[in-house]
């Protein structure tokens, strides 16, 4: 297949995604929960809509073509991540349109969408049959690319030293409030901090607010996603760690599924959210500056703070926008 029969196929999966029946989506979205509980129908909704946009003819075009053609394909692995629905869509489009073959592991979490967007580009392009394997092991492969934890990815560094690769480890994606922001503001960067429950890297888990911040005001700018407790694996996690916090006696503001409280780790647990108190401008830069090789993103309001996007968007990601910041299709079309 050429460079533009791949693209072109890849686009009209996008026009079939957007064209899906709802019907099908509602069958598919409960198959998809019934083997995730985090993945609500809220949640495949919305990772759908991110691989839609990812898929808009100009851009996708225009993306594949700032690239080099390979003339020596390889088969690129890929180890797949299940905290939130369709994670490794990006993974998986880089590779077949780079013009490789692909084996991909998927996360016993997530078998579901991922196996529904393969069959639906072999339906458009029946080529790709032949260059889509998934697999439970990934032997045979020329490099690869594994998202996990810490913890996984140092197994990952070792077990593919010899090939390749690409590891990502744990990121988090924090917001810097400036103080002024008008209670929409604050309700787009709701978007950042709840969907998916908070479970992906591009989840706000902490905000920088300035000195004497009125913090009551922003959890009743929240009020809105208050039906993350209609999950109840949200729930139970929202009503143990008020429990440890008040067992532990630790301070905190609650808005009745969020809680929030001050604290420098930029991980928080689900249904926690941390903030951080900064004097100036210059500390706050100085302070996310030091973080940054744990950030995914950073969210402010209209992308006011420098290499932020604005609230709202941190959960949808652009072509370019490459986790960990490391351009997965420069490595794939750099492999020989």
């Amino acid at each position: 297949m050429t460079l533009t029969d791949r693209v072109s196929s890849f686009i009209t999966l996008g026009e079939a995604l957007r064209n899906m029946a709802e019907d099908e989506f509602k069958a598919l979205a409960q198959k998809a929960s019934a083997e995730n509980g985090w993945f609500t129908e809220r949640s495949v909704q919305m990772a759908l809509q991110g691989v839609q946009i990812l898929l808009q003819g100009p851009q996708l075009k225009s993306w594949a073509a700032s690239y080099p053609e390979i003339h020596s394909p390889k088969t690129v692995g890929l180890a797949m991540a299940g905290n939130i629905p369709l994670v490794g869509f990006h993974d998986f489009l880089s590779v077949l349109v780079a013009g490789h073959r692909l084996r991909y592991k998927p996360s016993s979490k997530d078998t579901v969408l991922l196996d529904f967007i393969r069959k639906r580009l072999i339906e458009v392009e029946p080529r790709f049959g032949g260059l889509i394997e998934t697999t439970d092991r990934l032997n045979a492969v020329d490099a690869v690319i594994a998202t996990g934890s810490d913890n996984t990815s140092r197994y990952f560094e070792y077990y593919f030293r010899n090939i390749p690769h690409i590891i990502r480890k744990n990121r988090v994606s924090c917001a810097v409030i400036e103080g002024d922001e008008p209670t929409a503001e604050i309700e787009k960067l709701g978007t950042d901090i709840f969907s998916y429950y908070g479970l992906g890297c591009r989840n706000v888990s902490t905000v920088f607010v300035p000195r004497d911040y009125d913090l009551t005001f922003f959890l009743d700018a929240m009020k809105g996603f208050d039906h993350v407790l209609d999950n109840h694996k949200y729930e139970n996690n929202y009503t143990y760690q008020k429990s440890l916090l008040m067992l532990n006696q630790e301070k905190f503001l609650d808005n009745g599924f969020l809680l929030l409280r001050a604290n420098n780790r930029l991980i928080s647990p689900v249904g926690v959210l941390h903030y951080v108190v900064y004097p100036d401008l210059a500390a706050l830069k100085s302070e996310v500056s030091s973080y940054r090789d744990q950030l995914q993103v950073v969210v402010s309001a209209n992308g006011w703070f420098e290499g932020s996007v604005p609230f709202g968007k941190a959960q949808f990601p652009g072509l370019n926008d490459y986790a960990d910041g490391v351009d997965t299709m420069r490595f794939l079309t750099g492999l020989r």
